[in-house]
């Protein structure tokens, strides 16, 4: 009686599986996409630009940014200074503007007036976006020849830079030039929302 009992309840627990899987909740948010597809834009200047473009380069830096954003603001000089620092060791830098109401014109007066002069890409309809499955300004993305992503997330742990007390994008870069492998390849970033169409 006992184990007819007991193995009526394993089956019913069997069963219970089989139509109501277990949910885990491992967050999707720092986006499964592990290779970008090529693609190509036009900077604000209308110069067009193809990921490929940059197939030579030590690795490719993609920063989904934004003009209105106060974090992404926060971060303009923090992003020009790596720029400098890591573009002339041959890596390449874009930033993408993927808002919705920020349009060509505002998107060069934001970069000419906070001095940004890595390539700054405008990117329609939120095509781009959505291929790298990003959500945030600013949301930094590191690719290597073969467009595989070696490092996904935030610049660095604070907006505020005098909390500052992990360079994660600029550890992730200081690996790449070494040739090592990146130890924290994903990190969780943060801002505001990209305001889709």
């Amino acid at each position: 009686m006992i184990a007819k009992t007991f193995n009526r309840t394993c089956l019913a627990f069997v069963l219970l599986i089989a139509f109501f899987p277990i949910k885990t909740f491992a967050q999707p948010v720092l986006g499964d996409v592990t290779r970008i597809e090529n693609f190509s834009l036009e900077d604000y200047e209308g110069n067009k630009h193809s990921l490929s473009d940059y197939k030579d380069s030590v690795a490719t830096v993609i920063i989904f940014i934004a003009t209105e954003c106060p974090v992404s603001n926060e971060y303009n000089t923090r992003m020009e200074n790596l720029y400098k620092e890591y573009g002339e060791k041959g890596i390449a830098f874009i930033g993408i503007n993927s808002n919705k109401a920020e349009d060509v014109e505002r998107i060069r007066n934001h970069a000419k007036k906070n001095r940004l002069t890595f390539t700054i890409l405008k990117d329609l309809q939120n095509v781009v976006a959505d291929l790298f499955e990003a959500s945030f300004t600013p949301e930094a993305y590191v690719l290597n020849g073969d467009h595989e992503v070696m490092y996904h997330g935030r610049i660095d742990n604070s907006r505020n830079k005098s909390n500052i007390s992990v360079q994660d994008l600029k550890n992730a870069l200081d690996e790449i030039l070494k040739g090592m492998t990146v130890t924290k390849p994903r990190t969780k970033a943060f801002g505001c929302t990209i305001k889709r169409v």
